[in-house]
């Protein structure tokens, strides 16, 4: 089916479908168990750079590629009608593949380009212009590849709803994404129930000819309540309420020792975070001085 490199494939939401973009510049919609191509657009993008292609929950394809200018393009696709794309956007000019990554309880995708020192995210919606920007993440370094963590690894605690891992020359940095909230509750409108670990069919039943949606399951069951709260019940005096004597033999089965043991190893724990992290922060304060420093020595000698 394909006469030149697959740059990558994407299964659809029920397990039906597939879509590959090819080094032939053609975004090609595939029909796994009958071996048969169900839609097919040549020259989805025109440039000569790779192309990457995504299905969508709603069953599009979301494109990004190059134009015969070498603008880096996205698009949007619907396998029903390959002719004309929904939308397409031209970015800029950088020479960076874009890579996307697309989190479909909150339809937005993430666009990570190769060389490129920022991210830029927008959302998917069903009215025009259908792909819409929200903003662009940036840093002082270049990205040379990207990961990205599945909804059910976030800390939900700290209302994350994306984190990346950025990989430099010599090291792996994570990204963390969040929104600001002043609630400790589970915020329901971030978290809508998401694809859990657990498979939604064997492999036999697929090759029977059976499709399925994600096994979802609810990222609340992994909340835990805020540390304040915890504080309150650990710091809680017993003392202070004067049982009276038909209680004692109550106040000798509470595991006093426990949740006491647990809050000083927490906070030792906590203790060492902030050790290290203020170590950090020294470093690079002190690397900072010695770029200044250096770059007063540079536009002294170029000058």
């Amino acid at each position: 089916m394909h006469s030149d490199m697959i740059y990558n494939v994407s299964w659809n939401r029920n397990g039906s479908l597939i879509c590959t973009a090819s080094k032939d510049k053609k975004v090609r919609v595939i029909d796994p168990r009958k071996q048969e191509i169900v839609a097919e657009k040549e020259k989805a993008h025109e440039g000569a750079r790779p192309m990457r292609a995504i299905f969508l929950a709603d069953g599009n394809v979301f494109t990004t590629g190059f134009s015969r200018m070498s603008e880096r393009q996205l698009a949007l696709w619907n396998p029903k009608n390959m002719q004309e794309p929904i939308a397409l956007h031209e970015m800029d000019t950088s020479n960076g593949v874009l890579l996307p990554f697309y989190d479909p309880d909150t339809s937005i995708i993430y666009l990570c380009g190769k060389g490129d020192s920022s991210i830029r995210y927008f959302e998917i919606t069903d009215e025009s212009p259908y792909v819409h920007y929200l903003n662009t993440f940036s840093s002082k370094e270049p990205q040379r590849g990207m990961g990205y963590m599945p909804k059910r690894g976030l800390d939900v605690n700290k209302c994350e709803i994306a984190r990346f891992f950025k990989l430099h020359e010599r090291k792996c940095e994570p990204i963390i994404m969040t929104v600001p909230r002043k609630s400790d509750l589970f915020q329901d409108d971030l978290y809508p129930d998401t694809a859990g670990p657990e498979a939604a069919l064997e492999a036999e039943e697929w090759f029977e000819g059976r499709n399925a949606e994600p096994v979802l399951i609810s990222l609340k069951h992994g909340y835990i309540p805020g540390k304040n709260r915890d504080l309150k019940v650990v710091k809680k005096n017993i003392l202070d309420s004067k049982p009276t004597a038909n209680k004692k033999c109550d106040l000798i089965n509470v595991p006093k020792k426990t949740p006491d043991m647990a809050s000083v190893h927490n906070e030792a724990k906590l203790d060492e975070i902030l050790k290290e992290i203020k170590s950090i922060k020294d470093t690079i304060c002190n690397q900072d001085e010695r770029i200044s420093k250096l770059e007063q020595q540079m536009a002294k000698i170029a000058a």
